[in-house]
């Protein structure tokens, strides 16, 4: 008798394959039959009449470093769908570290990802100081899902040259080669890759820029030639220098000399203007380099709001005095006061750069409502100065007034980057371009402004059925980049399709109630910490490795989950190679 029979659902394999209706048989952690009628006797049976079953997602971009090792759940990116989810992304990470490193590590992560310090004071308990430590105290903590992880650029750094990491300092040969040496150790021992950061945006909590950002081209060159005879190891690299000519000539000598996938995010304006970020595949594409630029289903977006971090009052002297730290309920009634109302809206901002610089009028027609049922993709008109002009109002007056809806929970997207033309065009050409990964969720991280973790439900949602101000995409195609795509760039070829001697990591969806939540601020971290999450519902079960996970978004409390290492884990069997 096997253990797990999925009737009559709708399947999308992950394979790009047309969907067809059948079922799926497990036995263990493994799918054994796939097919129209599977017969045989099962221990449980599962009718998924009139429900999407695909693979389960393969998540390339979190930072549940610190996470992981405290918290079994992993939400919420478990939430979502997510089997497999990949940290240590941006070249921040925990290990490996000295035993005086470690507030300096957590202060990185704080002003990189915006995760509370106090909760990874808290939560972390730092049994590990080399890299294969930490990936052994990963690998005794079962939990929900798989995850598997990068080698960290800036606590390598931090490790070999210690104070001088993140200063002006060039490293020399001995210490390059030391470098080297612990990021190749890392992936021996099972890191999936390396990662690094190039851009300016990234600082730490003092405002210094992380260690890495101006490291020259020879260390970056010879960090990523340590993996050079390796099976495996992905060479993930955030910058704002994409396709400059000294940073594109190492890249590509990287890609050409080990035959190992780089992915490539970009933090710059420009790569989101034009054909840039495109181009670059394509000429990735046309010399056979695996590169592989990584994006996301829509601009990553600052949630504004009284339960977030940050909003356009957030400097005004009287919300400052009067208002900031108070409990949001309370917050509410203050700001509801006419002379606090008078006072704040009559005052200007503290702040004198970033995104006020331009004017606070200005920046409302790039901020939007979301509501309960968020629209991501919304016209000029739908923007709170939009709003506002239609009202005849100011647009403060109104972004005030929208910041007290819903008793204060409301929030305002304002969309970075790629979204001066009011649609997602820009993103729609890049998804569908075959060297281009979905990514860049973020599980984990910017837990005050930003609640992207549930990327794969807006991706599956919007681009597959809800989109009206453009094309959609099949949801075959969908599926198969949230999958197999992902999982085989990583080369987990054990995972991403519906196929027998794979893992059974699998969604059973209703797709037709498949949807997003505006997000909201929990404070469930340790120490109290607060994050903004976004729930969801239509996702009835979520299987890992054979085992039923969530039950109609309920975890079941099974923890099948667990560290993939590199080169070990990731085995496919012949049946499935093709």
């Amino acid at each position: 008798m096997r253990d797990l029979i999925i009737r009559n659902g709708t399947i999308v394999d992950g394979t790009g394959g047309k969907p067809f209706v059948g079922d799926v048989a497990i036995d263990g952690d493994r799918i054994v039959e796939v097919g129209t009628k599977v017969s045989g006797s099962f221990k449980r049976e599962i009718d998924a009449s009139g429900m999407t079953v695909t693979p389960g997602w393969v998540d390339i971009h979190t930072h549940y470093d610190g996470q992981a090792t405290w918290d079994e759940v992993l939400a919420p990116s478990s939430w979502h769908g997510v089997t497999t989810a990949i940290m240590g992304n941006c070249g921040v990470g925990f290990a490996p570290v000295r035993p005086d490193a470690h507030t300096f590590l957590i202060e990185l992560m704080e002003g990189v990802e915006d995760i509370p310090g106090v909760a990874l004071h808290e939560g972390i308990d730092w049994k590990w100081e080399s890299f294969p430590e930490y990936l052994d105290v990963l690998e005794s903590k079962p939990r929900t899902i798989d995850i598997g992880t990068h080698v960290p650029h800036a606590p390598v750094r931090a490790y070999v040259l210690g104070e001088r990491c993140n200063t002006d300092y060039q490293p020399n040969a001995d210490e390059i080669a030391q470098m080297a040496a612990i990021v190749r150790e890392g992936v021996k021992a099972g890191a999936l890759g390396f990662s690094t950061s190039r851009t300016l945006l990234h600082k730490d909590l003092k405002g210094v820029h992380m260690p890495g950002t101006f490291a020259g081209s020879d260390e970056m060159l010879a960090l990523g030639l340590s993996m050079k005879g390796l099976k495996h190891g992905v060479f993930e690299m955030v910058s704002d220098h994409l396709g400059d000519d000294d940073e594109w000539m190492w890249v590509k000598g990287f890609a050409e000399e080990t035959g190992l996938p780089v992915t490539l995010v970009a933090t710059s304006a420009g790569a989101y203007e034009g054909n840039k970020m495109y181009n670059i595949a394509e000429e990735a594409r046309a010399h056979g380099m695996d590169i592989r630029p990584q994006i996301a289903g829509r601009p990553t977006g600052i949630l504004q709001g009284l339960n977030s971090n940050f909003h356009v009052f957030i400097a005004h002297p009287t919300y400052r005095a009067k208002v900031h730290g108070l409990p949001l309920a309370e917050k509410v009634a203050m700001m509801r006061k006419p002379e606090i109302r008078a006072a704040i809206l009559a005052e200007e901002s503290t702040i004198r750069s970033g995104p006020l610089a331009g004017g606070i009028e200005e920046l409302l027609y790039r901020v939007f409502p979301l509501g309960d049922r968020p629209n991501y993709e919304p016209d000029r008109e739908q923007s709170v100065a939009g709003l506002a002009k239609a009202a005849g109002v100011s647009a403060v007056e109104m972004m005030y007034d929208l910041l007290l809806k819903d008793e204060g929970r409301e929030l305002l997207y304002q969309p970075l980057g790629g979204y001066v033309t009011y649609n997602f065009d820009f993103f729609r050409k890049n998804m569908q371009h075959p060297n281009v990964l979905f990514g860049l969720s973020d599980g984990g991280a910017h837990c005050g402004v930003i609640a992207d973790a549930g990327m794969p439900t807006f991706i599956l949602t919007y681009w597959g059925r809800d989109r009206t101000k453009g094309e959609q995409f099949p949801l075959e195609f969908l599926v198969r980049k949230l999958t197999s795509d992902t999982a085989r760039a990583y080369g987990l070829n054990d995972r991403g399709q519906l196929k027998p001697g794979l893992l059974a990591d699998i969604n059973i969806i209703d797709f037709d109630k498949l949807r997003l939540f505006r997000p909201e601020a929990i404070n469930d971290l340790p120490a109290g910490g607060k994050r903004l999450v976004q729930r969801t519902e239509g996702y009835r079960y979520t299987v890992k490795s054979g085992q039923v996970t969530f039950d109609n978004g309920v975890h079941t409390g099974a923890l099948p989950g667990g560290l993939v290492r590199g080169g070990r884990e990731a085995v496919i069997l012949a049946e499935a190679a093709e």
